[in-house]
C-alpha cells in the first residue's frame, strides 16, 4: 500500500445537454453528491452541455421521480461546486461567458489540469 495521499477531487465531464435530460440529471446527481461530501468538485461542460452554464437553461424535470434540474444546480452551487465551460464551445455557440451561472467560467483542458494539479482525481464522464 502506498503512503501517497489520495486526492478527494472529483471531475464530472458532461458533453450532453438537454437533448438527454436524464443523462444531465445523473451527472448533476453525481456532482452534487461529491460536492456535498466536501470534495472539491469541477464539472467540465463541453458540446451541448456548455449551454447549461447560461442562466435559465438548466430547468425542467427529466423523469417522474427525478429531482428538478434547477434544484440540483442550486444544491451544487451551495456545496461549492464549480464549472469549467469549454471555451471553443462557448465561441461556437455564441454564448456570453460574462453572464454564466455562479461558479461557472470559460476554461478548457489546461485550466482543468491546473485545477487537478499533481494529485489524482476521480473522474466521471457523461
Amino acid at each position: 500500500m502506498s503512503n501517497k495521499a489520495v486526492s478527494s477531487k472529483a471531475v464530472i465531464n458532461l458533453a450532453t445537454g438537454l437533448e438527454d435530460p436524464e443523462r444531465v440529471t445523473v451527472a448533476f446527481l453525481t456532482a452534487v453528491a461529491a460536492a456535498e461530501q466536501g470534495r472539491p468538485t469541477m464539472m467540465f461542460l463541453t458540446k451541448e452541455a456548455a449551454r447549461l452554464a447560461v442562466p435559465g437553461v438548466a430547468i425542467g424535470t427529466a423523469c417522474d421521480g427525478c429531482p428538478p434540474l434547477v434544484e440540483l444546480v442550486d444544491r451544487y452551487e451551495r456545496a461549492g461546486g464549480r464549472y469549467l465551460v469549454c471555451p471553443i464551445c462557448v465561441q461556437a455557440k455564441k454564448l456570453d461567458s460574462g453572464t454564466f451561472i455562479a461558479g461557472a467560467e470559460a476554461g478548457g483542458t489546461v485550466p482543468l489540469w491546473n485545477w487537478i494539479g499533481d494529485e489524482a482525481a476521480t473522474a466521471f464522464s457523461f
